[in-house]
């Protein structure tokens, strides 16, 4: 095994590793602003060659019988599991998420997602009569997967293992500021013995490789994890090739607290989903909703378990919250933070000050405003950083309307008594939905309405985005 640190970093197309030819991208760990390694910086030769060698390798992958992909996904998800220690480590370094999170959630997904997708194979309808008809499932070609920083791995294997899986062979594009856990995947995959070709990745930045991943008329789908904004952009250069396209997108989710919650739970589960991953997350919680009588209560609650929150040096087992993954992330989130505070808006924990004793990290102060106006920037848009905006409703009807009143719907909750709780979940325009805190589903499908995406991952329906449907009549 290779250890994290020491791990090359390069191309790796056919089944080989490939040098950078025209510069590389430098790695900074966020905690300290120090370059730790550099990626290659591919450009559209490089993609060229990494769609040939996957389309070379589709034709025997995709005819090798069902029950040997499925058993390849499984060495592959036990090869993830004995490199835990690499995986948490990476992360922790390049995008600063706290060592036991990225322990307990970075490097444990992975091995959860491609172990289940490995086990529902074995019943999923891979054909099915229907009358005359004969419908069957078949794997779609070269699947461009493109992937974002946040949850490194998991972003990658939650596409990999399902495409592979289907008879796909993939070309991924992962994050340049949080790259290693690609190159820790290939070694896995090659572990494995999954055929040279199957599994490629070309690192670079988006509108070098992402674009021409997306353009590439070898490319047969691509599977987009990343903001909306470049979402936006995959699908119209897609569009030229008409190829299917799946998108998981930004998120401005909703935390509905009623009457009937359990104050107490509902804000120390509703602060944690906030804030965990540093707020770095597209499902996370960031608007709590709560009702107008109360909010005085709630807010005292929030403020307080918020002054429990431990912020530093994210490899010191104490820590909860790490730097931002980059000196740029932490100065948007600041801006935004001064941003709600000219908007109006009434800071009762943290603000956009520097942490002194933190620098030269890329920190900020975990904060929790009040009085957010449902249209101001500070409740509409994505800060991706640990800010929670609390917003005061008079009637369940107004809290369902300014759940509903951004542009996404990835995400939210429900806080009360559980079939009311229900009732308001299905009223979210949303594509998930917890209800009192409910633990996440491996099997069930993540995704999001409106310009959070259009695609489904995870589980039956994360299989079924990378086949094709086929009908034989007889």
């Amino acid at each position: 095994m290779t250890a994290a640190g020491r791990l090359e970093l390069t191309h790796w197309i056919g089944g080989r590793r490939v040098a950078a030819h025209d510069g590389t991208i430098e790695v900074a760990d966020p905690a300290t602003g120090r370059v730790v390694t550099a990626v290659p910086a591919g450009d559209a030769g490089t993609v060229d060659a990494a769609v040939r060698a996957a389309q070379d390798a589709f034709r025997e992958w995709s005819a090798t019988p069902l029950a040997e992909r499925v058993a390849a996904v499984r060495r592959i998800s036990a090869a993830l599991k004995e490199r835990a220690d690499d995986i948490a480590t990476s992360i922790t370094t390049e995008m600063g998420a706290p060592i036991v999170f990225s322990r307990k959630v970075q490097a444990r997904m992975p091995v959860a997602s491609s172990r289940t997708v490995a086990e529902l194979a074995e019943t999923f309808p891979w054909e099915e009569e229907i009358g005359n008809s004969l419908v069957v499932k078949e794997p779609i070609g070269v699947v461009a997967a493109i992937t974002p920083w946040n949850y490194p791995l998991h972003q990658i294997v939650a596409k990999v293992a399902p495409a592979v899986l289907a008879g796909n062979t993939v070309v991924l594009k992962p994050s340049e500021v949080a790259p290693r856990t690609a190159a820790i995947l290939a070694e896995a995959v090659a572990e494995a013995g999954v055929p040279a070709g199957v599994y490629n990745v070309v690192y670079g930045t988006g509108p070098v490789v992402g674009e021409a991943l997306a353009a590439h008329p070898g490319v047969d789908m691509v599977s987009f994890t990343g903001s909306t904004r470049a979402g936006k952009r995959v699908s119209v250069v897609a569009a030229e090739t008409v190829k299917r396209v799946a998108l998981e997108l930004g998120g401005k989710s909703a935390n509905v607290v009623l009457e009937s919650a359990d104050l107490a739970v509902a804000v120390e589960t509703g602060l944690g989903a906030a804030w965990q991953n540093g707020g770095q997350s597209c499902n996370a919680w960031t608007r709590m909703l709560v009702p107008a009588a109360k909010q005085a209560e709630i807010v005292e609650m929030l403020v307080a378990a918020a002054a429990t929150y431990v912020v530093g040096d994210p490899v010191d087992e104490k820590t909860q919250i790490g730097p931002m993954s980059s000196a740029a992330q932490r100065d948007r989130v600041a801006g935004y933070l001064e941003r709600g505070i000219a908007d109006g808006a009434k800071l009762v924990f943290g603000g956009p000050e520097s942490l002194e004793d933190l620098k030269p990290g890329a920190y900020v102060k975990p904060s929790i405003f009040t009085g957010v106006a449902p249209d101001s920037e500070l409740a509409q848009e994505e800060v991706f950083g640990p800010v929670l905006a609390v917003i005061p409703y008079t009637s369940e009807d107004e809290a369902v309307e300014v759940a509903n009143s951004t542009i996404y719907g990835l995400a939210g909750a429900v806080f009360g008594e559980d079939e009311h709780a229900l009732s308001v979940a299905r009223r979210l325009r949303t594509g998930q939905v917890d209800v009192n805190g409910a633990k996440f589903n491996m099997l069930a499908p993540f995704g999001g309405y409106r310009q959070s995406g259009n695609g489904r991952e995870l589980g039956r329906y994360g299989l079924e985005e990378f086949l094709e449907t086929k009908s034989i009549q007889r």
